[in-house]
């Protein structure tokens, strides 16, 4: 592929020699001459006369930055991505059905889907055209897998649950295992927890992405709902009766508890949380290992976390907070001077 072919593809300037030959792409520091890389992060900047790459991708401000080949565009990093795309496309497999998966009789299939090694499909599944169900997969009755959905490897799926289109659901990811859900019932002194039947789904749209050891945890009454276009990383809890809209993003190790409704281009960052029952507003960032105790009502950044220091400064700080109540009753109760 050449600089030519990419500007054709992926639109933007072209700059310089559009017939460098192109193999793939690299970061600014390690991409060779046969590679493509990208300038988006301004902290950069000062690598780009020292890359050895063989075009590079960049915005407007940064386009006489540099002598290399180049293709100007409004958006770098999500040029960049498409530019990933087209030299790795996705692996091709094989139709049909590997004899050691076990099928129920009404289970649906489509002829062009690829069903691996161990896979168990239960009664009612329907699976979408193009499908891929990788190996070890386990999916329960009335499950629906839409078309061109692929299942890494190893992926759970409990009854009556669908996901649509184009989907990726990462190795080891459980979707619609029970919420976690128990009614306390001590009045006798010998009580206990009593099981809620968690009765609704998980109904995951199109175009989505689940990390790798993710678990989406079935509605109580109501169904577990995720948008359009969600992306969610590794080893992330979503609770019963959670609503993610569209274009949201989660990032790894985040727990979200149950009954949250999220909204639409939220994006939330590796290690925070979020207690039950509330809600965040559209467009709203929840920076890392942030906890969120109360709903979000206006876009924008949010962060709760304490930064990084030494730990003597942090007890120190720790003490300080510890006092700030007592501090600020006795302002309020101090003598003002006349």
């Amino acid at each position: 592929m050449y600089m030519r072919d990419l500007q054709k593809i992926l639109g933007g300037d072209a700059v310089g020699e559009v017939n460098q030959p192109l193999t793939g792409v690299g970061t600014i520091r390690s991409a060779t001459s046969t590679q493509i890389t990208f300038l988006a992060n301004q902290r950069y900047r000062s690598d780009l006369s020292s890359s050895r790459a063989g075009a590079v991708i960049l915005g407007n401000a940064d386009r006489d930055l540099t002598p290399l080949p180049r293709l100007v565009v409004a958006n770098p990093y999500a040029c960049f991505a498409r530019a990933a795309q087209l030299f790795n496309p996705p692996a091709l497999y094989a139709r049909g059905i590997h004899p050691s998966a076990i099928i129920h009789a009404n289970a649906q299939v489509a002829e062009s889907a690829s069903v691996a090694e161990y896979v168990s499909i239960g009664r009612g599944t329907v699976i979408g055209e193009g499908a891929r169900i990788g190996p070890g997969c386990i999916l329960s009755d009335d499950v629906w897998v839409g078309a061109h959905t692929c299942l890494v490897a190893r992926v759970t799926i409990y009854a009556r649950c669908t996901i649509g289109a184009r989907g990726i659901v990462h190795a080891g990811a459980v979707i619609g295992a029970d919420g976690f859900g128990f009614a306390p019932d001590f009045s006798a002194g010998d009580g206990g927890w009593v099981k809620i039947p968690q009765v609704g789904r998980v109904v995951i749209g199109d175009d989505c992405e689940i990390g790798a050891n993710t678990s989406i945890d079935r509605g109580a009454i109501d169904d577990t709902v995720v948008g359009n276009d969600v992306k969610i990383d590794n080893q992330v809890q979503v609770g019963h009766n959670c609503v993610i809209g569209d274009h949201t993003i989660i990032s790894g190790c985040v727990g979200i508890a149950g009954t949250t409704t999220i909204g639409r281009r939220v994006m939330m960052g590796g290690g925070s949380g979020v207690i039950g029952h509330l809600e965040i507003c559209d467009d709203a960032i929840v920076s890392a290992m942030t906890l969120v105790t109360k709903s979000i009502t206006e876009p924008g950044m949010y962060t709760g976390s304490m930064p990084l220091m030494k730990h003597g400064d942090w007890l120190r700080n720790v003490v300080h907070v510890r006092r700030l109540g007592a501090l600020a009753e006795a302002i309020k109760n101090a003598a003002i001077p006349k």
